[in-house]
């Protein structure tokens, strides 16, 4: 799999979409939330990037997705550094922490909003649980790739004197995208939004994928106490530190369709994507934080060496040698 890929980056003639990408040298990243210790699934994520970057003599980057301030502790990012390094990784500095971009985030929806894009909603989660269950009495309600019911709420058409009201009454709130809005205005030419894809998604698509944004529906992009979301975080992310390539699992394989969506309302390049194979529990789900027999700490301290690693998540004991080059911060 990395092999395939990396021979994609240096030898494949460069199609439209990759041109840009292939000016300067591949740029990868794994990106880790410090919510908790990490597993032989971000282990075969961060170990594909890594190799990537290396085989193609390009670089490797490391972010930390922390803006969830309840669930991301110091501890855990410590870890994660610790257990990289032990994994034989090395990436540049200084890492990109998203809590310290939250202007650049801020920036990007202020965009969005200029644009007539964005609109506040003040149900709460119970009150939208509620109002999904008033509507999926036949189970009908749509929901999103992840399960997720679609924003079922009237606030698009609150009467903006009320709007008004509940805002500079200081009420809990939430930034969303108007989907139908946004596609309208991003679709406007002849072409659809498309992305390539190296790797496959759940059901083996690969080559030239249509994006289908519209099936999260007007998702949010931020709320009163955080000031964006993961969805405008991660385009925001990979187009400030110049990504070129995406390497990720298939389960945000669906996002990728949002996430070109944002690209293109914001004018961000667009990286080339490859989603790989999830590691799965004997259950066959996702492998959790939670998790603790197959983390990587439990692991080493049960004896496992990093070669170990790499044969337990389906890699090739050995990987390509490059000297990474010095980063920048955001």
């Amino acid at each position: 799999m990395t092999g395939g890929l990396s021979e994609q980056i240096r030898n494949k003639p460069p199609t439209s979409a990759q041109r840009n990408a292939r000016i300067m040298k591949p740029v990868l990243r794994f990106a880790p939330s410090p919510n908790g210790y990490l597993h032989l699934g971000h282990a075969l994520s961060a170990e594909l990037n890594f190799d990537i970057a290396q085989a193609a003599g390009g670089r490797f980057l490391l972010r930390m997705e922390d803006i969830d301030a309840a669930r991301c502790r110091p501890e855990y990012e410590a870890a994660i550094y610790e257990d990289l390094a032990w994994l034989g990784l090395r990436w540049e500095e200084p890492v990109r922490r998203q809590s310290a971009c939250f202007d650049v985030y801020r920036a990007a929806l202020d965009r969005l909003d200029t644009a007539g894009l964005v609109y506040p909603t003040f149900e709460s989660r119970a009150e939208i649980a509620r109002l999904v269950a008033e509507r999926d009495r036949a189970g009908r309600w749509p929901r999103d790739p992840d399960g997720v019911p679609l924003y079922p709420g009237n606030a698009k058409r609150l009467p903006a004197a009320e709007r008004e009201r509940r805002w500079n009454a200081g009420d809990p709130f939430a930034l969303r995208l108007d989907m139908a809005a946004a596609i309208a205005l991003a679709c406007s030419g002849s072409s659809p939004l498309t992305w390539i894809e190296t790797g496959a998604g759940p059901n083996g698509e690969t080559g030239t994928i249509v994006a289908d944004p519209a099936a999260w529906g007007d998702i949010v992009l931020a709320r009163k106490d955080v000031p964006t979301s993961y969805h405008l975080s991660v385009v925001v992310d990979d187009a400030h530190q110049g990504i070129t390539h995406v390497v990720r699992g298939q389960d945000l394989f669906h996002a990728t369709g949002l996430h070109r969506l944002l690209q293109d309302l914001l004018g961000l390049p667009q990286p080339v994507y490859h989603h790989h194979r999830l590691i799965l529990d004997a259950e066959g789900r996702k492998l959790s934080k939670s998790d603790h027999a197959t983390g990587l700490r439990a692991l080493r301290a049960a004896g496992a060496t990093p070669a170990d690693i790499r044969l337990m998540a389906g890699l090739p004991q050995t990987r390509p040698s490059n000297n990474m080059p010095a980063g920048d911060s955001c």
